[in-house]
């Protein structure tokens, strides 16, 4: 079985980084297949081409025999410095997302693995999670409830 590797996503790759945006959202927020996103994606086109040419948004695709079978990103940020967190260097990471028809196959683990790897290079301190209930064991079991200075954010129940 192809193994599957992840790639970063460069600037000149913004319509792809807007394709995968817009069928995470649908994913993860179960819209139906004809709602109006055209709102929100102008909005992340714009977060797009400001953040990653900026450096404050690391996007990158999980492939496997040349198809991109999934995504993920990490927005880096500075907030105040607290004692958990004294430098004030944090990230989220965030848009974790495999197709259905792929999970299973390690995608997404390589896909945080990656990203954690990226926030490491650049000495954050700190990173926060945004997940569903189905996401979370995918962060345990890429190991992040053995990470020191993490913070689960959450939505629904």
């Amino acid at each position: 079985m192809p193994d599957v590797r992840i790639r970063e996503a460069g600037e000149n790759e913004l319509g792809l980084l807007l394709s995968w945006r817009e069928e995470v959202l649908h994913s993860v927020f179960s819209l139906p297949a004809n709602a109006d996103t055209s709102a929100l994606m102008r909005a992340n086109e714009a977060y797009y081409k400001s953040a990653v040419p900026a450096g404050k948004h690391i996007a990158c695709f999980a492939q496997k025999d040349g198809e991109t079978i999934g995504c993920g990103g990490l927005c880096l940020h500075d907030e105040m410095p607290s004692p958990d967190n004294p430098s004030g260097r944090c990230a989220y990471l965030m848009n974790i997302y495999v197709r259905k028809e792929h999970r299973g196959e390690g995608a997404g683990k390589k896909i945080v693995r990656y990203l954690i790897g990226c926030a490491l290079e650049r000495n954050i301190t700190k990173i926060y999670l945004e997940t569903s209930p189905c996401g979370r064991p995918l962060y345990e079991a890429a190991g992040f409830s053995e990470m020191k200075d993490m913070m689960l954010l959450t939505y629904g129940k």
